[in-house]
C-alpha cells in the first residue's frame, strides 16, 4: 500500500480523497493555488504545497509544479480526483516516468477513451451498441452535410476531445448544421486544443444512464449498478440518482454486462464509468467512457455501502478487487443534488463571493460533501459547485421527501445558490413520478416562462 498520496485537485473531492486515505492509514499532501490558501483540503492534509497563482493553468493544470511537489514531499502516488489532469494521458505518463503511481487507468486507456471517435470505434468492435454517426472525424461542412443527410436529422456535432457538455451542439436541420459546425470547431480548439469533431444521430429526450465500473490489474472487472443523470441543463448534470427509475432489474443486468465487456476490451484498470443513452423503448447506446472517479460517485457508495475511493486506491496499489459481481447489491435508493454558486434568475450565471452563513442539513441518510464554510470565499477561477447534497432511503419516494427537507435545512447566505431551484425540481410532479428525461429542465423552464407571461398579462389587464 502507498505510504503517501499527493492529491492533484482541490475542494470537496480533495477532502473526499483525504478521508479515504486516513481510513487506509496513508499520509496525504495537498496542493493549492494562492486563491485556495484558506481551503479545508489544505487544513486537513498532513502536508501542503503552494503550486502557483490562482489561474488553473498556472497551478492545478501545471504538471511540472505538481510533480515537483510530489518529489519534494516524497509522495509515492498521485490521486487526480476529477477534472483538471484526471483524464490527461500525458500527465499519467509523466507520473509513471517519475516513479509515481497515477491512481487511475493506464495512459493508453485514457488516450483511447478520451478521443470520443476512437472510443466509439473501440466499443463498436467489442459488440457494444453505439449511436449511428460518422465513422471518424468530420473535416468539412460538406462532409458533415452528406453524413447528416444519410443518418437523418436531428444530429449532434461533438468535439472528439469534448467533455462536460462542452463542444456539443444539436442541429435540427441543415441550416443549423451550417451555423453550428464552424462554431463547435472553434469551441473545441479553445477548450481542448483539438478542433476535430464528429457527427451522431440525435436521440431526442432519452435517459442518460451510466454504469459505475472498477477493474484491477488481475483482469477482474465488476460494475456497481447504474446512475440516472438525466436531470441536466445544457449537458451539465444537476441531479443524479441510483438506481434509475427507468431501469428494470433485467435491463440493469444487460447494461452492466455490456459495460463490463466494453471495459474488458481495453483491459481497464481503476474506477471508470461507461455512459449510455436509453430511449423510450429501452434501447441503449454507448455515448462515452469517463476514465476517472465521477462527481456523482457518492450515490453509488450510498446505494451499495461500498467506499469506491478506497477501492480505487487499493487496486491502484496492486491489490485484487475485494468484491465479486454477485456481492454488489443496490440496498438503498440514493439521490444527489449539486449545489452551485449560480444565480438561477440570471441564466445560472456563476456568482463568486463570500459565504456569510453556512449550515448543512443532518440526520439519518443525509450526507454533504463540501469544502465550504462560513466566511469562505468562492473564487472566480474554478468550478462553481459549493456542495453535493446526498440522501438515501429505502424507497425513491422516501429519498425525495428526505431531499426536500434537507434542502429546507441547507442554509447558504451571502451569495445566490441553486438551493431554491432544486426545491422546484424535487417538488415537480413529473420528477416525483419518474416521468422525466434529458429534456426535463428545458420543459420546466418553458412552463415557468409561460406561467410568468400569463401572470404578467393578467396584471397588466387588471391595471388597465
Amino acid at each position: 500500500m502507498f505510504k503517501k498520496i499527493l492529491i492533484a485537485n482541490r475542494g470537496e473531492i480533495a477532502l473526499r480523497v483525504i478521508r479515504a486515505c486516513r481510513e487506509l492509514g496513508i499520509k496525504t499532501v495537498a496542493v493549492y493555488s494562492e486563491a485556495d490558501r484558506a481551503s479545508l483540503h489544505v487544513r486537513f492534509a498532513d502536508e501542503d504545497v503552494c503550486i502557483g497563482p490562482a489561474p488553473a493553468g498556472s497551478s492545478y493544470l501545471d504538471a511540472k509544479r505538481i510533480i515537483s511537489a510530489a518529489e519534494v514531499t516524497n509522495a509515492d502516488a498521485i490521486h487526480p480526483g476529477y477534472g483538471f489532469l484526471a483524464e490527461n494521458a500525458e500527465f499519467a505518463e509523466i507520473c509513471e516516468s517519475c516513479g509515481l503511481t497515477f491512481i487511475g487507468p493506464k495512459p493508453d486507456m485514457i488516450r483511447k477513451m478520451g478521443d470520443k471517435n476512437i472510443a466509439k470505434q473501440t466499443m463498436r468492435e467489442a459488440g457494444i451498441p453505439v449511436i449511428p454517426g460518422s465513422e471518424g472525424v468530420v473535416g468539412t461542412l460538406d462532409e458533415a452535410k452528406s453524413i447528416a443527410a444519410e443518418i437523418g436529422y436531428p444530429v449532434m456535432i461533438k468535439a472528439v476531445a469534448g467533455g462536460g457538455g462542452k463542444g456539443t451542439r444539436l442541429c435540427r436541420d441543415e441550416t443549423e448544421l451550417e451555423s453550428n459546425f464552424p462554431m463547435v470547431r472553434v469551441e473545441a480548439e479553445a477548450a481542448f486544443k483539438n478542433p476535430n469533431v464528429f457527427l451522431e444521430k440525435a436521440i431526442l429526450s432519452p435517459h442518460h444512464v451510466e454504469i459505475q465500473l472498477m477493474g484491477d490489474s488481475y483482469g477482474n472487472i465488476i460494475h456497481f449498478g447504474e446512475r440516472d443523470c438525466s436531470i441536466q441543463r445544457r449537458y451539465q448534470k444537476l441531479v443524479e440518482e441510483c438506481p434509475s427509475p427507468l431501469v428494470t432489474p433485467e435491463l440493469r443486468a444487460i447494461m452492466g454486462r455490456t459495460a463490463v465487456l466494453g471495459a474488458a476490451n481495453i483491459q481497464y484498470l481503476g474506477a471508470g464509468t461507461i455512459e449510455f443513452l436509453v430511449d423510450a423503448d429501452l434501447n441503449f447506446y454507448f455515448m462515452e467512457m469517463n476514465t476517472r472517479i465521477q462527481v456523482e460517485h457518492p450515490i453509488t457508495e450510498e446505494a451499495t455501502d461500498i467506499d469506491l475511493v478506497k477501492e480505487q486506491i487499493r487496486v491502484a496499489a496492486g491489490e485484487k478487487l475485494r468484491y465479486r459481481q454477485e456481492d454488489i447489491i443496490l440496498k438503498w435508493h440514493a439521490i444527489e443534488a449539486r449545489i452551485n454558486a449560480e444565480d438561477p434568475d440570471k441564466d445560472f450565471r456563476p456568482v463568486p463571493g463570500e459565504i456569510t452563513s453556512f449550515h448543512v442539513p443532518g440526520g439519518h441518510g443525509i450526507r454533504v460533501d463540501t469544502a465550504a464554510y462560513a466566511k469562505y470565499v468562492i473564487p472566480p477561477y474554478y468550478d462553481s459547485m459549493i456542495a453535493k447534497l446526498i440522501v438515501r432511503a429505502q424507497s425513491r419516494r422516501e429519498a425525495i421527501e428526505k431531499m426536500k427537507y434537507a434542502l429546507e435545512e441547507f442554509i447558504i447566505e451571502g451569495i445566490p445558490t441553486t438551493v431554491g431551484y432544486h426545491k422546484k425540481i424535487f417538488s415537480h410532479p413529473d420528477f416525483i413520478n419518474g416521468r422525466f428525461d434529458t429534456s426535463f429542465i428545458y420543459r420546466m423552464g418553458e412552463a415557468e416562462k409561460q406561467t410568468k407571461e400569463i401572470t404578467t398579462k393578467a396584471t397588466e389587464d387588471e391595471q388597465k
